[in-house]
């Protein structure tokens, strides 16, 4: 079967089903709400469809690991800055959940990284939006719209992302400063990681570049940082100049590892234990933020907070996915018709 059968059957099953589970690799099942039960579970077709090096864009089934398209990239040298926790995470479902990477500040939020989206509605038809080139801009942004949806709108089936090379050089260093002044010293470092005792600061470019910054800015080599590890997993989000606050209430905390990405507003949590889950969200939520589950924490809502955007958002599922079939659950919004029309009707 190839890709383009393989989209028409997706399409097909979706059309067909009455509840639906979009499941990828399996790496983002836990993040946010947890996946429908007794759903008709849908994965993306397979494999690197076209691949333009010299217009840095490639197409890809969504349901190939990003470790597969990595591998396809790199014979050009290139890359696509999806940069999952996981590299056996689909491209479709690392899309989908809407997690940036912690390249971030260089690379852009992953929703940069997508051109164009085919995906399966929920009664049955393939939609294509975006388009195939760097300087498309006509038109609804629904591939933007498709990025952190957790296929409640769509399953995706084929992606264009955009490409990059890979870094000429990568130098990671540390420094017993300040956060905020480690950052300070950098025009558009690939990451700053702050674990409460070191900074730990990513740089890509030329090697030239590279060694003239790190030495201006006086920082060790050092190894790359590490992700907390825990059972019960998630992802702080604050302002980012509240990012210190948060980490210093954490660390009083009992039980709870973390990491922060400075300038962006993230620290990622993780704990042994359900309720010291728990206490990091209410110390997210004082720092007047919040707390997304990405694994564990089973007895605790996904997201924690009534979400803000939530009558948009009803108003996108109900016009995307009228009869609430596609991954209910997910997201914390109506799912039902009536409720979706209850909840944006004017007064």
């Amino acid at each position: 079967m190839d890709l383009i059968q393989a989209e028409e059957e997706v399409a097909r099953v979706v059309g067909a089903a009455s509840r639906v589970d979009p499941t990828g690799g399996g790496t983002h099942r836990e993040v946010g709400g947890l996946p429908p039960e007794e759903a008709t579970v849908v994965r993306a077709p397979v494999g690197v469809v076209t691949y333009d090096a010299a217009d840095l864009t490639v197409a890809v089934g969504a349901g190939t690991t990003v470790a597969e398209l990595t591998e396809v990239l790199a014979t050009a040298g290139q890359e696509c800055a999806l940069d999952p926790r996981d590299p056996t995470a689909t491209v479709g479902g690392t899309i989908a959940s809407g997690l940036s990477g912690p390249r971030r500040p260089r690379v852009g939020p992953l929703r940069d990284q997508v051109l164009e989206v085919r995906f399966a509605t929920a009664d049955g038809r393939l939609v294509r939006g975006g388009g195939p080139t760097v300087k498309n801009v006509t038109g609804y942004d629904i591939p933007r719209l498709l990025v952190g949806s957790l296929g409640t709108i769509g399953v995706l089936t084929r992606l264009i992302l955009r490409c990059r090379p890979v870094p000429a050089s990568v130098w990671w260093g540390v420094s017993d400063d300040a956060p905020d002044a480690v950052r300070a010293r950098f025009l558009r470092p690939a990451t700053v990681a702050w674990d409460g005792a070191v900074t730990r600061v990513r740089l890509e470019g030329h090697p030239a570049d590279v060694e003239t910054e790190a030495a201006g800015a006086g920082l060790e080599a050092a190894e790359p940082f590490t992700w907390p590890v825990g059972e019960h997993r998630g992802r702080a989000s604050v302002a980012p100049g509240r990012v210190v606050e948060l980490a210093r209430a954490l660390e009083a905390a009992n039980g709870v590892r973390w990491v922060a990405e400075i300038g962006v507003g993230t620290v990622h949590v993780a704990t042994d234990s359900e309720a010291a889950f728990g206490a990091a969200r209410a110390d997210a939520q004082r720092c007047g933020g919040w707390l997304l589950r990405e694994a564990g924490a089973p007895g605790l809502d996904g997201f924690g907070i009534d979400l803000p955007n939530a009558a948009l958002l009803a108003r996108v599922k109900g016009a995307f996915d009228p009869t609430g079939k596609l991954a209910p659950g997910r997201l914390p919004i109506p799912e039902s018709p009536s409720q979706v029309r209850g909840e944006v009707r004017p007064s």
